[in-house]
């Protein structure tokens, strides 16, 4: 793989390079009411801000959504699939559902667009949640049996597959910390049974993946950072590492590929996280302004795993498009240290397509290099994505004036 530059401030990517953008169903397609986000956010002591809603009513406008993503010269739209309407009761199999996503699908074909599928961002059934959801012995098996059913209609047109986003982030937030579905905290014995059923739920969905229809590479997203050992936190650093990424990347081998999902970097002292001290750069999300997160996250991931990385989100949360542009173009500079390094680092995602409803933090944080107009739904391309659609034409990044 051979990169170089065409200019002394123009970074060129490999060719076949991937350029896209990324979503999610529940924070997207609006109405998901049959799934434990529904039910979450409607809990009010939840701590969740708002309703999900309409969304983006991406449900009815997803050929918007790909309509922009092919507009802008991204090669790739990776985009999830609502399982709760697929499999709406258990063994119930909706083919209506199946059909509007196989139309998704379609349409990125037909606007040279590849479709990078999402199987399992973060929404569970209420039918298997109601039974303990990841809890629930047969919970991988189940999984694995929404993947064969819906691999068998859409196969054929996916471009990439990814089996669970952020398994890592499903366990700890949902029976640590308390801030996702079901709210456990401090239950780390349960933790850790997550985690192990999630692990069992890739392989078997990547087994499910790969018996049906249509050839592609498949993998797992996970979401990592730049854990730092602050002053006696060399054992704390450790065990985050080992419970948060380590099971999961000890989970891939075999697959095709790494997902890696990056934004921020974390100091851990001996008890745990040290805050930021003040002054220090913040995002809307509440963390480290840290782009260089995608250098480190890729090298450790690459050489943890071995396997190919495509880097499947990152991005900023602000209000100002022009700080959004800085951070993706440090992000993109270390990629490409990366790459210039041999590392096979595949695409870059950037997340989001759109500004869309932040889980528990709601409509606040805006991520998307597209605004959405929260009556009309009007979609407008801020000028970072024009900015990244140039990039990715040009498969080159040439930094923007300072």
């Amino acid at each position: 793989m051979s990169t170089g530059t065409t200019s002394e401030n123009t970074l060129r990517f490999p060719a076949g390079f991937v350029w896209g953008a990324a979503t999610a169903a529940h924070q997207i397609e609006g109405g998901n009411v049959n799934n434990d986000w529904w039910q979450w956010e409607h809990n009010p002591e939840s701590g969740c801000v708002a309703s999900s809603g309409d969304a983006c009513d991406s449900l009815h406008r997803w050929d918007e959504d790909v309509t922009i993503v092919s507009d802008l010269g991204l090669g790739a739209y990776r985009f999830s699939l609502e399982w709760s309407r697929i499999e709406p009761a258990e063994g119930e199999f909706s083919v209506a559902a199946l059909d509007h996503y196989r139309r998704m699908c379609a349409a990125c074909h037909e606007r040279g667009v590849s479709p990078v599928v999402t199987f399992h961002h973060f929404t569970t059934p209420r039918w298997l949640t109601d039974r303990g959801g990841w809890e629930a012995p047969d919970a991988p098996e189940r999984f694995a049996r929404y993947v064969e059913r819906t691999v068998a209609h859409i196969g054929d047109l996916i471009g990439w597959a990814c089996t669970i986003n952020e398994p890592n982030v499903v366990a700890v937030l949902g029976y640590t910390v308390g801030l996702y579905p079901p709210g456990m905290k401090d239950e780390f014995v349960r933790h850790f049974a997550v985690n192990d059923a999630m692990v069992r739920a890739h392989r078997l969905a990547v087994d499910a993946l790969r018996s049906g229809p249509g050839s592609f590479p498949v993998g797992i997203t996970l979401s990592m950072e730049e854990l730092v050992a602050g002053e006696g936190g060399e054992g704390t650093r450790d065990a985050a590492e080992q419970i948060l990424e380590n099971t999961f990347l000890d989970g891939t081998a075999g697959d095709d590929f790494i997902g890696v999902q990056c934004y921020e970097r974390t100091v851990l002292g001996p008890t745990g996280p040290v805050e930021p001290p003040p002054g220090t750069r913040l995002t809307q999300m509440g963390y480290e302004y840290w782009p260089q997160v995608v250098e480190y996250t890729v090298r450790r991931a690459s050489a943890y795993t071995g396997l190919p990385v495509v880097v499947t989100e990152n991005g900023l949360a602000t209000e100002d498009d022009t700080e959004r542009v800085e951070f993706i173009t440090t992000a993109l500079e270390g990629l490409h240290r990366c790459i210039s390094d041999g590392i096979d680092v595949r695409g870059y995602f950037v997340w989001s397509l759109l500004d869309n409803f932040e889980w528990h933090l709601g409509f606040g944080p805006k991520l998307g290099i597209c605004a959405v107009d929260p009556v009309t739904f009007e979609r407008r391309p801020k000028p970072s994505a024009h900015w990244l659609g140039t990039v990715a034409k040009a498969n080159a990044l040439t930094p923007p004036p300072a």
